[in-house]
């Protein structure tokens, strides 16, 4: 169940504005402000954090590309916090291969229709604004998707099957259906068929968010092992005098530290407009997600049975931990950025 008390409070206190620019009353909008902001959140509840993530992905793509009116109608509701956005790329058949999307955008009048459908959405039934990407072309591969602002109460759109999922339990997940939504000109994002060039600069924004997502969990997981191994005491001295648990808790605070520094370095690169920003990126989404299973698995070790059962958190922590090494690219894509652009680098350098 979505988190809306929390959503709420979070709104509330003023955490939404230091997260979008002043022109839309906001106070800033920069990475490094979020990733923080994001960070804290997801210490506590990995879930409460989506709230924070998905709508900022949802409207980047607006704020970069759309037009002035575009921005103007769209972002400040959500800098008030009184719409949110969903990022609708992906598909059942379509998750790391963009390219094969089904969803089609097609010329009505002097507007769109959108059919498809998208499968794996945050914020699903919840959020009433949604940037959808749709093949414009479907000739054309990468250069024929577009993308497009989509209200949840058009004609034609419906939330189908919700997941029920291992991990981040409050924040829903589900299909998004187009059955023919017309959708007026003006709601374009952007150029049409520049949707995947704008899809993929949007996730580089992203990643090393969901790094810091995913370290904020593993931190948080962290400091309840700690609490736990001062206090429990096996054959009369507490488990954190061992040095096997001061090893495993040494390797973790490095690990933990070094994922943190790799993201906000990666997010001043953003900031600065740095053009190698997305080997980095990529490179702090999979370091930090892949930290934090580790880490959260530690932590169950750490407090043994008790770390298995509903009393503590870091079952919790662990489980959603998971879904950091999963979307916005899976790890293994990560990979692959990584390595291909240190390859056409070389390239570059020797051609």
């Amino acid at each position: 169940m979505f988190p809306r008390e929390s959503f709420e409070a979070f709104r509330d206190a003023g955490f939404l504005r230091p997260l979008y620019p002043e022109e839309y009353g906001g106070e800033g909008g920069d990475t490094l402000t979020y990733a923080l902001t994001v960070e804290e959140v997801a210490r506590a509840c990995a879930a409460s954090s989506l709230f924070v993530v998905i709508s900022r992905l949802g409207v980047m793509p607006i704020l970069r590309w759309g037009t002035s009116e575009l921005a103007a109608r769209y972002v400040p509701p959500v800098v008030e916090g009184a719409s949110q956005f969903s990022y609708c790329l992906s598909e059942t058949e379509a998750g790391s291969d963009v390219a094969s999307m089904a969803t089609r955008a097609e010329k009505s009048g002097d507007g769109w229709r959108l059919t498809g459908r998208k499968a794996w959405i945050t914020n699903a039934g919840v959020s009433d604004r949604s940037t959808v990407f749709a093949k414009s072309d479907p000739e054309a591969g990468n250069d024929g998707i577009s993308a497009f602002v989509v209200e949840s109460d058009m004609a034609g759109f419906s939330i189908g099957k919700l997941e029920d999922k291992l991990g981040v339990r409050g924040s829903p997940t589900g299909e998004v259906i187009l059955d023919g939504v017309e959708i007026p000109a003006e709601n374009l994002i952007g150029e049409e068929g520049r949707g995947f060039s704008y899809a993929l600069t949007a996730l580089d924004g992203s990643r090393p968010i969901i790094g810091i997502q995913a370290v904020g969990i593993a931190q948080g997981a962290l400091d309840v092992a700690l609490g736990y191994v001062v206090e429990r005491k096996q054959f009369g001295k507490r488990i954190a005098d061992f040095q096997g648990i001061q090893f495993m808790l040494a390797d973790m605070a490095t690990k933990v530290d070094a994922a943190r520094l790799l993201c906000y370095r990666a997010c001043e690169m953003i900031d600065a407009g740095d053009p190698d920003v997305s080997r980095t990126a990529a490179m702090a989404k999979y370091f930090a997600a892949d930290t934090a299973m580790e880490v959260t698995t530690d932590a169950v070790q750490l407090l043994g049975g008790a770390g298995y059962t509903k009393e503590f958190p870091v079952e919790r922590m662990m489980r959603d931990a998971k879904i950091t090494q999963i979307y916005e690219g899976t790890n293994q894509i990560q990979r692959m950025v990584v390595a291909r652009r240190m390859l056409d680098a070389v390239v570059g350098e020797r051609s």
